[in-house]
């Protein structure tokens, strides 16, 4: 019997292992997905993107509630805010929102 349990904690333990290992594999797989091309050219795309969905809204918005409108992700709509506000295109208010100039 007492090799019986030493058998289950030694596959429990591989288990986890074997479970941190893959967890560890897809957060890197992850992680590989979200590169950002960093060039005029895509900055400029991701600005128009955060441009029309300003302009949808009508209104100030958040980054995230931006990023969501132009489903785009947070870090685009921060590179897209840069060329904009750097334009002269956008205001920022009190409250952390953002509205075109």
């Amino acid at each position: 019997m007492a090799e019986k349990k030493s058998t289950t904690k030694k596959a429990a333990t591989e288990n986890k292992e074997t479970a941190a290992k893959k967890s560890t594999t897809a957060a890197k797989k992850a992680t590989a997905k979200n590169v950002i091309a960093v060039n005029a050219e895509n900055i400029g795309f991701k600005a128009g993107d955060v441009y029309q969905a300003l302009a949808a809204a009508e209104k100030a918005l958040t980054v995230d509630e931006i990023a969501k409108a132009a489903k785009i992700s947070n870090e685009e709509t921060l590179l897209g805010l840069g060329w904009l506000f750097k334009e002269g295109k956008l205001l920022s208010t009190d409250d952390n929102k953002v509205v075109l100039a």
